[in-house]
């Protein structure tokens, strides 16, 4: 522990429980790897405090005695972005604690949640009073609200409602002097400039620590339906898409896979089953959902759609599950892929974005040309059509070391595959976020203005970057002050 660390803590020894300070190993370690596996750091100090005003107090006496702090809720980022630095310079910062929520309002539609509050937990509040927050992803069982928010969060149902920013109307959080910005007040309308709550949005906790926010929510599923459909290619896919939004604003999810990966779950996944009888180079899971228990059955929508794609041979097959059983397994084939995947060897994984429209293209030119540049590979991707977010996997020769591959090889594909993401005029980030994992990445292919633009408000907001230090980010040379 450094001198400055020591000083922190008994800075704050008189100021909050003995529970909120945590110095033993055996309970900090758990904390220093990320969910992947991947990156490892070490903190000799892990804060937990369950209260905001302890937020401030740590937060304040962090920036007096320069001592950097990595806000962490339930540690599920894929980029590192809650890991600490291997140097033990920093401290964790735990949200999960503030795992309170403050008010659910049904008719508003909204809720006030903390940033510990896991979103499993906020899915069964919301649906106590009959409404639901529409958003989920594979860790919802312990990614939290503060996370969620500070990576801008995707998953499955971004095609109807958007991501963590759309569904964000109001944020607080403590900031680098130990203030605290409230910005909870769910205005339609506010024009006062700069909007500091976008800002906090996505900034992966190197602005501010957001220690609650103000959540849309939607009303409750009536009824839904989940279509299975076979087809020939991506672009029959966004035929169908555009199909299905032109019959109305019904569908929430729309996810593409080739044949690969469902070959993969049914290899490596237990009890999956094929929900087609034929073979078909790629495939869509759609399903749609009414709010309305008098509206049409979103299963009679699926059918209507698909009879006339079927008809114009658009769609090669299809099957609608007949109960939430075989709904939840056709979900399931498609919440397996990457773990599947991961059994069949190494791969370099990409989690990117292209426009809608360039995304069949993009699916079938990139893994040709990734497959072409480096011989044995195997290229391919899948994910959320209507947003154009590909999980882009380049999958390591048969019988290539793991270790090696992955140190030596991986960084090189990725390379060649984010300039194929740029020239599309994509994103090499698409809801995963930049954490450590990208972050020479983004400063190689982004323009200088834009870097400019981060930095300044960096240091603008984080002057002495205490604020999960090597994320997102990184100060120039010199700009954090001793």
């Amino acid at each position: 522990m450094t001198p400055r660390q020591t000083r922190l803590i008994q800075s704050l020894a008189d100021t909050l429980p003995d529970r909120a300070i945590v110095t033993d190993r055996t309970d900090i370690a758990p904390w220093e790897t990320d969910w992947r596996q991947r990156w490892h750091g070490t903190a000799p100090i892990l804060f937990a405090p369950d209260s905001v005003a302890q937020v401030q107090a740590i937060v304040a006496a962090a920036g007096r005695e320069r001592v950097p702090l990595v806000p962490q809720g339930g540690n599920t980022s894929m980029v590192g972005g809650a890991t600490p630095p291997a140097d033990g310079t920093a401290a964790i910062l735990s949200l999960r604690r503030l795992n309170r929520i403050r008010s659910i309002d049904a008719d508003a539609g909204l809720a006030i949640v903390e940033a510990g509050v896991i979103l499993a937990d906020l899915h069964a509040a919301a649906a106590a009073v009959g409404r639901r927050f529409p958003l989920t992803l594979g860790s919802r069982g312990s990614a939290t609200i503060g996370g969620l928010v500070s990576t801008n969060a995707g998953g499955t149902q971004v095609l109807r409602w958007g991501t963590m920013r759309g569904l964000v109307a109001g944020v607080e959080a403590v900031l680098a002097d130990g203030s605290l910005y409230d910005g909870l007040a769910a205005l339609k309308k506010d024009n006062r400039g700069y909007d500091p709550n976008q800002l906090l949005i996505g900034a992966e906790g190197t602005l501010g620590i957001v220690t609650a926010a103000t959540l849309r929510l939607a009303p409750a599923i009536a009824s839904r339906a989940v279509g299975w459909i076979g087809l020939a290619s991506p672009d029959d896919a966004l035929r169908l898409l555009r199909r299905f939004q032109a019959a109305g604003d019904l569908v929430e999810s729309f996810e593409l896979l080739p044949a690969e990966s469902l070959a993969a779950v049914l290899a490596h996944v237990p009890g999956a089953r094929a929900p087609l009888a034929g073979e078909h180079r790629w495939h869509v899971l759609v399903e749609a959902v009414i709010s309305d228990p008098d509206a049409p059955s979103p299963a009679q929508f699926i059918e209507r759609v698909l009879v006339q794609a079927i008809a114009e041979n658009m769609v090669e097959d299809a099957t609608i599950a007949v109960n939430e059983a075989q709904a939840e397994a056709f979900w399931r084939i498609r919440d397996s892929i990457s773990d599947a995947e991961r059994a069949t060897g190494p791969a370099a994984q990409h989690d990117i974005s292209v426009p809608v429209e360039a995304m069949p293209r993009f699916l079938i030119e990139a893994a040709a040309a990734c497959e072409a540049r480096f011989p044995g590979t195997r290229a391919s991707g899948f994910g959320h059509l209507g947003d154009g977010n590909v999980h882009f996997h380049v999958r390591a020769p048969r019988g290539a070391d793991r270790a090696t591959w992955l140190a030596e090889e991986a960084p090189v594909v990725t390379r060649f595959v984010d300039d194929l993401v740029v020239a599309a005029g994509g994103s090499i980030s698409a809801e995963h976020g930049i954490g450590q994992m990208k972050l020479a990445e983004l400063e190689r292919l982004s323009p200088p203005p834009r870097m400019a633009m981060l930095r300044a408000i960096k240091q603008a907001l984080d002057p002495h970057g205490i604020f999960n230090p090597g994320k997102l980010v990184a100060l120039a040379p010199g700009a954090v002050a001793e």
